[in-house]
């Protein structure tokens, strides 16, 4: 690693850390963790206690009252479609400042001046903010998975399960980032590039699912995997093998990814000579 790219990881990583970005999509993500199980129990309570109210309008709710504190799998279910959903709102959100946030600020035109390369520039990104993404994803699997054991009355979940249903998670998390930070660098249009992702995250895994038949092989819906993995009391191993597969679809679109942005970076010439920046 030359020394430049190395003052770039210190650079993003210091940036990540002290600008209280990492922190706070931490506080969401293993704050959805704790708060969904303790909600969707909650639920179960209330309507066990209005049972008698919706008996007088004619709808027994027993069943629907049992389901919401029999298993534990429907708290870390829970949990994790809210991660999937409004932890990657915050995610994409949070991350404009280095998703091309930087370049409407014309803080990369000293550095690139002084000769700062597109690559420096760009690997840091790549490696922080995906992976930090996924350490949080399977951190918030297993912060939900023990805030239910209690709050359920039947634990049927196993380590490996969760951990699994981490790691698929955290890779639909990392693949939406890094097409974050591909638009955002590329484009110097974070709010933009933050906006485009989030809708193809809401839209593609259930046109996807449709158009294909099943979610293997296709790393856009790998979140719809968390389901029957976590029912799973035991993964078999080709389940394993083509789960891992997926996987390795995806990191193959987050490698194709990174080029792009490599490419946009490389190909950019900024016109410092006017008040505006030409991109």
């Amino acid at each position: 690693m030359s020394t430049q790219t190395g003052a770039s990881f210190k650079k993003e990583f210091l940036a990540f850390f002290r600008t209280r970005t990492f922190l706070t999509i931490a506080l969401v993500i293993v704050g959805l963790a704790i708060v969904i199980p303790l909600m969707v129990t909650g639920m179960g309570l209330f309507m066990g206690e209005m049972s008698e109210f919706y008996e007088e309008l004619g709808t027994d709710v027993t069943g629907m009252t049992e389901a919401l504190s029999e298993s534990a799998i429907i708290g870390v279910q829970s949990s994790i479609e809210s991660i999937s959903s409004v932890g990657l709102i915050i995610t994409v959100i949070m991350l404009n400042k280095f998703a091309g946030g930087e370049q409407k600020r014309r803080s990369i035109i000293i550095p690139r001046s002084s000769g700062l390369r597109s690559f420096a520039y760009i690997f840091p990104k790549f490696i922080i903010y995906p992976l930090s993404i996924l350490i949080l994803s399977i951190a918030g699997a297993f912060t939900s998975w023990l805030i239910s054991i209690p709050l359920f009355t039947e634990n049927n979940l196993t380590a490996n399960g969760v951990l699994l249903a981490g790691v698929l998670t955290g890779v639909t998390l990392m693949l939406y980032v890094c097409f974050h930070l591909t638009l955002g660098t590329a484009t110097g249009k974070a709010g933009m590039s933050s906006a485009i992702c989030i809708t193809m995250a809401f839209i593609l895994p259930g046109v996807l699912s449709q158009i294909v038949d099943g979610n293997l092989y296709n790393p856009f819906t790998l979140e719809l995997l968390v389901i029957p993995v976590l029912q799973s009391r035991s993964i078999s191993a080709t389940m394993l093998q083509d789960i891992l597969v997926t996987i390795g679809f995806a990191l193959g679109i987050m490698v194709i990814l990174f080029l792009v942005a490599l490419f946009a970076q490389n190909a950019k010439r900024i016109d410092n000579r006017g008040n505006e920046i030409d991109l």
